[in-house]
């Protein structure tokens, strides 16, 4: 089970080219904007200039999920986060959305249309969600103690 990251990027939400910078330093690793650059322009197709590279790492340097350091007379760039973790954080907003979007009756409505992978997933996170609630009722007890 992933834990929730405890660092969080001060805005989530990425366009297209900040996620496929983000997904190319994930697979690099700390790098230098023109090795990634140079891995966007391993496509023939694409024509992206390097001052949009560095413009995009930029924003996702304001936004919190990249930061630089110098290396020589160069910046490298490292993700603040793992891929992982940005999944689990993607999850909990989307979760959150769905559920501020929605009502048990609606939500119920469509435990019709799942097929059993899907119940079984759900039936895990029901017992997770019981223990979760038991360890912080138990909690509590012990601290009115």
């Amino acid at each position: 089970m992933s834990k929730f990251p405890a660092y969080r990027p001060k805005r989530l939400s990425l366009g297209p080219l900040e996620t496929e910078i983000l997904d190319i330093l994930w697979q690099l690793g700390t790098t230098s904007a023109t090795a990634i650059h140079n891995q966007i322009l391993e496509d023939i197709d694409r024509d992206l200039t390097y001052s949009s590279v560095a413009t995009v790492l930029r924003r996702l340097e304001k936004k919190g999920w990249i930061a630089k350091r110098r290396v020589g007379r160069a910046y490298h760039w490292e993700p603040l986060l793992s891929a992982n973790n940005a999944k689990v954080l993607e999850s909990h907003e989307r979760l959150h959305q769905f559920l501020a979007a929605s009502n048990p009756d609606i939500v119920a409505a469509f435990a019709d249309t799942l097929d059993q992978d899907s119940l079984d997933q759900l039936e895990a996170i029901t017992k997770r969600i019981q223990a979760a609630r038991r360890a912080r009722s138990n909690n509590q007890q012990g601290q009115e103690k």
